[in-house]
């Protein structure tokens, strides 16, 4: 094999100027619309996010139409783009329908390759952010059971269904195929509940009577299906990556400033081991979370065990930052005014979402072939 044949082959884990340039529009959106005062009282009134923040990120910067065709209404980019939106919204923990509406539900309609019909339609609204859809299954649903899902009727009850409550389109996969429900139509409840992490709202969602639009049969949508939540898993993976940085970012800066004994405890040799020892962990987890992104945007067909890696490592890097954040933070990191309890919240409910850790190093032992004796 030449050099250029590997170089070509390598997943590319580094930003490109075009992806920094996207990091600095959003990064500069969520100071100002989404600092931490303005979360902490976004999750304390009855509405779950800021419509006009979700307008600017969507429509303003084009976010929401990343992974879709130009033709489609979309931007033309990648997941690699989309990764990068997602670090910056893990890093603030914004409150936006962003990695259910404009990755996975977007993800499972393209990969219906419809060019007209409902599908194509629906697919145009979000990626322009007029309307949001999520997938009516449990949160933590795993890439694996995506075909298994296409199961039952129409009417259902499922608990646990992410950003359910301020949707405008449910997609409810059934044994006859995967159906488009508009929640303002009757027959639809979505029942919020009181979830861990206030700023990724859950509900029920109970379907009595519903009618709905039927947008692919049984087997291309269990495809989709599979596809769409391993886009959500492999990119949930550079949320958490912003999140782990956002708390060793804060950490480091609050023990230079916080003093005692005369002098930043972050001189302390017991914390500065801490500390280096998180640095290792986030930048290892930015290598994992880059290549399962890159292997999403090129098709790899080794991007189900780039997904499982990455969420298999993250999730766990995620846990760790939040809660060494906390503890590191002293007094003031149990405060409900100080953010660390967000994070922390975000990076647990993170953690269970599109399957565990524990899943995903099984899907990483099925993966992987082992020599033979």
């Amino acid at each position: 094999m030449t050099a250029q044949t590997e170089a070509a082959q390598s997943p590319g884990l580094l930003y490109s100027e075009a992806e920094e340039d996207l990091r600095s529009a959003v990064r500069s959106l969520l100071a100002d619309r989404a600092d931490a005062p303005k979360v902490i009282a976004a999750i304390e009134s009855d509405t779950p996010y800021d419509l006009r923040l979700w307008e600017s990120l969507a429509t303003g910067i084009g976010a929401a139409g990343l992974l879709v065709p130009e033709k489609l209404g979309g931007q033309g980019a990648t997941h690699r783009e989309a990764a990068v939106v997602l670090e910056e919204l893990g890093r603030s923990v914004a409150p936006a329908p962003y990695l259910t509406s404009a990755v996975v539900a977007t993800e499972i309609l393209l990969a219906l390759s419809a060019e007209d019909g409902p599908a194509a339609g629906l697919l145009g609204e979000l990626a322009t952010g007029s309307k949001v859809a999520v997938l009516a299954l449990p949160f933590a649903t795993p890439p694996a059971e995506g075909a298994a899902a296409m199961t039952g009727a129409l009417e259902r009850t499922v608990t646990g269904v992410a950003e359910a409550a301020t949707a405008d389109v449910l997609l409810v996969p059934t044994e006859k195929g995967l159906y488009a429900v508009e929640t303002g139509g009757d027959g639809v409840a979505a029942q919020p509940l009181v979830p861990l992490d206030l700023t990724r709202p859950l509900a029920t969602v109970t379907l009595t009577g519903a009618t709905g639009t039927l947008i692919a049969d049984a087997g291309p949508a269990a495809a989709a299906l599979t596809r769409g939540l391993l886009a959500g898993a492999g990119l949930l993976a550079s949320e958490q990556l912003g999140l782990a940085e956002w708390c060793l970012t804060e950490t480091v800066r609050y023990t230079r400033e916080r003093h005692q004994f005369n002098r930043p405890v972050g001189s302390f040799q017991s914390l500065k081991h801490r500390m280096a020892e998180l640095w290792l962990e986030v930048v290892s987890a930015r290598a994992a979370a880059r290549n399962a992104a890159d292997a999403l945007a090129t098709g790899s067909p080794d991007a189900p065990l780039a997904v499982a890696v990455a969420q298999a490592y993250c999730s766990g890097v995620a846990v760790h930052a939040a809660e060494e954040c906390v503890q590191l933070h002293g007094g003031i990191g149990m405060t409900w005014e100080h953010p660390a309890h967000l994070y922390l919240k975000r990076a647990k409910a993170d953690s269970i979402a599109y399957g565990t850790a524990g899943h995903h190093r099984e899907a990483v032992a099925g993966l992987v072939e082992l020599p033979a004796p």
